[in-house]
């Protein structure tokens, strides 16, 4: 919906050139899917924080998205759930890092100050890696589930 709307677009250069979202990402170091056994509770803390963390960026999509802000409220309370959710799993839920209210703040003044063409790069950017990050989410859990004796 974005690239009709907006005309925004993946493969736009200047929009590759603007991404300096620091945006959570499950990568390699966090235990690839095949040699998830000894990297579970990693994988988890990692999972739960970065949820956590896009939940700043989510409300500023649905502060710049106003089209789809019932959508994007949904999204909100999914997230935070499911932030929630795998935090209870992790063997100690105190390392799940979640941003205190100085840094949410800090990061919502930051994106804020976007002119209009870059808030809607940067919603796209930040719906893009949402949906890369929670692919992988999924991933890993369905891995997790089939390997370790617990529900989602």
């Amino acid at each position: 919906q974005m690239c009709e709307k907006f005309t925004v677009c993946g493969n736009s250069m200047e929009m590759l050139v603007q991404n300096n979202l620091n945006l959570p990402k499950v990568t390699e170091e966090d235990g690839d899917f095949l040699t998830f056994l000894s990297f579970q509770d990693k994988c988890l803390r990692k999972i739960s924080s970065g949820l956590y963390t896009f939940r700043t960026y989510l409300e500023y999509v649905k502060e710049t998205f106003t089209s789809e802000q019932q959508n994007v409220e949904l999204l909100c309370y999914s997230t935070e759930h499911l932030a929630r959710t795998i935090r209870q799993m992790v063997i100690d839920p105190n390392e799940v890092i979640i941003p205190d209210p100085a840094t949410q703040e800090s990061l919502r003044a930051k994106l804020k100050s976007s002119k209009n063409w870059i808030e809607k790069i940067t919603t796209h950017l930040i719906l893009r890696d949402f949906t890369s990050f929670m692919e992988k989410t999924v991933r890993a859990i369905r891995y997790l589930k089939n390997t370790r004796s617990f529900s989602v």
